[in-house]
């Protein structure tokens, strides 16, 4: 109690706050090593775990990456980290947790690592500079995105991308999807135009998915995945839309 006394206010409200953004630090750190993510959910949502309401407008809880359990933040700290992934998580095979990936395809190891090497051992065993000499860096990204491509279903993937729409607001929806009429038709007139799906993508993509950082790094690890979205939208407006 003399303590107390002799401690001054501001001392008590600093330590206060430091404590609190070390308690929120942890909160973060946990989430990140069960593989859980801050996330804002849309409408009235209750945890998982504890059956309760999650409050707030924005990052009222977190969602688990491999199998989408929605908890409190607090909560998250006493589910199991074993789930079993969701394979309609896991969208690509590359720039995915190694563990999540071979538990989602009950498999010992990603199924790229024994397609990769089999190639290898039939055909490449004899070239010069085998991993050594470096592969040009566009037919590598062709490669990495032909693998993720193969590992979703196309309905899956049409799927997904039309709940994301769904949660543009009403102006941005209906914009983009006269816009994506609008590109269907100059596609119908390939054969004049010389314009497919694919280079329109590669024309509007930048435009259309600029990435929120102004970062020309991010911009040009972006393009592939922008022109690949921008084809989709263009050759499914009809379903999305």
């Amino acid at each position: 109690m003399f303590a107390e006394e002799l401690w001054p206010e501001n001392e008590k409200t600093c330590a206060v706050v430091h404590k609190s953004k070390r308690g929120r630090k942890r909160q973060e750190l946990l989430a990140v090593a069960l593989g859980v993510k801050v996330h804002t959910f849309r409408g009235p949502h209750w945890c998982e775990y504890c059956a309760n309401f999650m409050w707030g407008l924005i990052a009222q809880g977190v969602r688990c990456s491999d199998c989408g359990l929605n908890v409190h933040k607090q909560c998250s700290k006493y589910v199991p980290n074993d789930c079993q992934p969701d394979l309609k998580r896991i969208k690509r095979v590359y720039c995915c947790d190694l563990t999540t990936l071979v538990k989602a395809h009950n498999a010992q190891r990603p199924m790229v690592v024994d397609i990769c090497i089999r190639e290898i051992e039939a055909r490449g065993l004899k070239s010069e500079g085998i991993y050594r000499v470096s592969g040009f860096t566009e037919h590598i990204e062709d490669v990495k995105m032909a693998f993720d491509r193969e590992i979703s279903n196309p309905d899956e993937r049409l799927e997904a991308v039309h709940e994301v729409l769904m949660l543009l607001p009403a102006a941005h929806y209906e914009t983009l999807r006269y816009l994506m009429i609008h590109l269907n038709k100059i596609t119908m007139n390939e054969k004049d135009n010389f314009m497919n799906a694919e280079n329109l993508g590669i024309v509007f993509g930048p435009t259309l998915m600029r990435p929120p950082e102004d970062s020309t790094l991010a911009t040009l690890n972006d393009m592939r995945y922008q022109k690949l979205i921008v084809q989709i939208l263009i050759e499914n407006e009809d379903v999305l839309f």
